[in-house]
């Protein structure tokens, strides 16, 4: 067909689509008129609504509906953007009544729907004002004009497949028994229906299709088609309920790798931000993820999305501080300098030495043992208990720690800068001296192993022991940074069922679980309520379809040419849920002028927000924390066990390598905090782990990366 064909056949496809659609709306308005309770206005609504169900939406309307209703729902429409509770009104304001009793509908609509594993923040209220022009929010409800109700309803991102809207639709019409579905029906003649009728079939629970377990297969198999950034949004019912909760005091969610901590929190910070007039804080250690999370929360909750801070925790110590009028001067290069200074002066000649001359060891030693845990006296280091750090060290060794870091101390505040951790204990000072109204409603903590002692403490000054104020969302088994604390230690008490484990995963099949735990298998780990955990945990798995790709070869080139051509095979459009994960940044920098020169696209991890790009994901394994993808590469991925990788500083950007060669007393250490590291990238990959090797290091005379 020529271009001019092709552009007739559009025009006559555009023309039918209209005649289709008047068609329908005159057969709306006509049934519409039967319900003659209520006025034009409202039934001018109720046809837009009626239209929509000719395309898949599913509408549940009051069997009682009259223009005398002042509250409650008068219609449940089932759509691909979700459920939403209408109230449709002539004339005045949304009033309390009307907008108390819209709410308690909602939540009646979410409890229905909970048990088929949709999220609250799929449901939504909705104020319909007949005869006017509005789109404005008041509070948890969207008030909208007669004239913005279609266009809203059709701009709403699709959340449910076409069997999950009738199923869903037909739950609500058996455990809404005062409302009856109703739908455009442009066969049979309009003087003969009647409102209450449900045109079209409605499956029967014994169908097979749509029982409560069908449906959520449905829901997950859907999530898991779509792109990564929508699968996010997934809910199982246990994880609903977990959303939903409320907790006396401070909780904990934790759980293995890809069970979905991280969508649990960002639910949660949706539920609590609809349910509270405070501002919300919703913080990680890294940089990166913020911004990640806040386009996640945009998409599930936009009405609520603008009422939770997106913060990493350095950051918001810093802005805290500035506002409280406090003067703060991070310098990481100075502050560098400073300790390099003080291990010429004092270390490198001490008794350290012994244990490891490198200077690596001791820097963080100081920066996660003492001044992580806000020591001030070398007697609450002498008897501390080192969590997560494997060197025994006596208390000579201990006193030339402590002398180390004063003399840190003394050049670092000669040269009148902070040091990371120096961010954090000003601000857990200026928080807990001025006891004033909290300035956040809640605290949601992503990855609270990451966080420092001091870290924790000042978040959980915050709020305090609110209820409902404070939620720490992390596992042990996933720390990539050294040294260690129990809750306890931060006076944080989880009791009872505050402390909730989940232990499904969601994520990863059984062949990438298996190889991500057979590099930790024999790492025990104590978690943050200072249980003994064994390496390899059990789980429960939902997705069986991943596949672990392994390729060896004898050069670093012969490597990257795998490499390249299992980039190259990958499905149209699957770059954007893949990522390259690497160790070092050294290795970054290689991949980075690989991939560019090849013509392959490359977005950075750490300018990743969130949105689909169709680029290769590239980043650092600590960097991938708190994020997945559906591919997963890892190039060279076992050298992490024959060298060092190079620090990362709080704020997510290379820090010093503070170079030299480990000793036993601290290389086991080192090596199970790398495992641990690999463990985190392996467990990011959904469909695909990919795991190359190179058996010599070296190609053509060039160094591995």
């Amino acid at each position: 067909m020529g271009a001019s064909g092709a552009v007739s056949q559009r025009a006559q496809d555009a023309r039918r689509q209209e005649r289709l659609l008047r068609e329908q709306w005159q057969a709306a308005r006509r049934q519409a008129l039967r319900w003659d309770t209520v006025g034009e206005g409202e039934r001018r609504v109720l046809a837009q609504l009626l239209v929509l169900t000719a395309r898949g939406w599913r509408l549940l309307v009051d069997r009682q509906w009259s223009a005398n209703r002042t509250a409650g729902a008068d219609m449940v429409l089932v759509g691909p953007g979700g459920v939403f509770v209408i109230h449709v009104t002539a004339g005045g304001g949304p009033g309390e009544g009307r907008a108390t009793g819209l709410l308690a509908a909602t939540k009646a609509a979410e409890r229905a729907v909970a048990s088929l594993g949709m999220s609250p923040v799929a449901v939504q209220p909705l104020m319909v004002f007949a005869g006017q022009r509005r789109d404005v929010n008041l509070g948890r409800i969207r008030l909208l004009g007669e004239h913005e109700i279609g266009p809203v309803l059709l701009s709403q991102r699709h959340r449910l497949r076409v069997e999950s809207v009738r199923a869903i639709a037909d739950h609500l019409e058996r455990v809404l028994p005062d409302h009856a579905g109703a739908a455009v029906d442009l066969q049979t003649p309009w003087a003969t229906a009647t409102p209450t009728e449900s045109e079209g079939h409605r499956p029967s629970p014994s169908d097979g299709l749509f029982d409560l377990e069908g449906l959520r297969e449905a829901a997950l198999k859907g999530a898991m088609q779509a792109p990564i950034e929508q699968w996010m949004t997934f809910l199982h019912p246990d994880q609903v309920a977990l959303v939903r909760r409320n907790w006396s005091g401070p909780a904990r969610i934790s759980g293995p790798a890809g069970t979905g901590k991280t969508v649990v929190a960002l639910h949660r910070a949706a539920h609590l931000a609809r349910r509270t007039t405070g501002r919300i804080l919703y913080v990680t250690f890294a940089n990166n993820l913020p911004r990640v999370q806040s386009t996640f929360l945009k998409t599930m909750a936009p009405a609520v999305a603008d009422r939770v801070d997106f913060r990493s925790l350095h950051s918001w110590a810093q802005e805290f501080l500035q506002e409280r009028g406090i003067p703060v001067r991070l310098h990481g290069d100075k502050a560098e300098t400073a300790f390099s200074l003080a291990w010429k002066n004092v270390g490198r000649a001490s008794r350290l030495a012994e244990l490891d001359p490198a200077p690596t060891y001791w820097h963080e030693e100081i920066d996660y043992v003492i001044k992580g845990r806000g020591l001030t006296r070398f007697e609450e280091y002498a008897t501390l208990p080192r969590r997560r750090r494997k060197a025994s060290l006596h208390r000579a060794h201990r006193q030339s720690v402590w002398a180390l870091y004063e003399a840190y101390e003394v050049l670092r505040a000669e040269r009148g800068v902070h040091d990371f951790n120096d961010v954090l204990s000003l601000a857990l000072a200026e928080a807990s001296r001025r006891r004033e109204q909290p300035p956040y409603a809640a605290v949601i903590v992503d990855e609270v192993q990451d966080l420092t002692l001091v870290g924790v403490r000042l978040l959980h000054a915050l709020v305090g022991d609110a209820p409902n104020g404070l939620l720490l969302v992390g596992d042990g088994q996933q720390t990539v940074y050294p040294g260690g604390f129990r809750l306890t230690d931060a006076g944080i008490d989880i009791r009872g069922d505050r402390g909730q484990v989940l232990r499904t995963n969601y994520r990863n099949s059984k062949q990438i679980l298996d190889a991500a735990l057979t590099v930790v298998a024999d790492d025990a780990f104590e978690d943050l309520d200072g249980e003994r955990t064994p390496g390899r945990r059990d789980v429960d798995l939902t997705y069986h379809d991943g596949d672990v790709v392994r390729v060896t070869e004898p050069t670093v080139e012969a490597h990257d040419r795998q490499l390249l051509d299992a980039l190259r095979a990958l499905p149209e459009a699957a770059l954007a849920d893949t990522a390259l994960l690497c160790p070092s940044m050294r290795a970054i920098g290689h991949y980075q002028r690989l991939l560019t020169q090849t013509g392959l696209a490359v977005c950075q991890l750490e300018h990743y927000d969130g949105l689909a790009v169709d680029a290769v994901k590239l980043g650092t394994y600590r960097r991938a924390k708190g994020l997945e993808f559906k591919n997963v590469f890892l190039p060279q991925h076992d050298t992490v066990f024959a060298k060092g990788t190079p620090a990362e500083t709080p704020g997510g950007t290379r820090g010093g390598t503070r170079g030299g060669t480990e000793t036993p007393q601290t290389a086991r250490e080192r090596e199970e905090l790398r495992r641990s590291q690999l463990f985190v990238a392996m467990t990011r990959a959904r469909d695909l782990l990919w795991l190359g090797s190179v058996t010599t290091g070296r190609g053509s005379g060039q160094d591995a990366p």
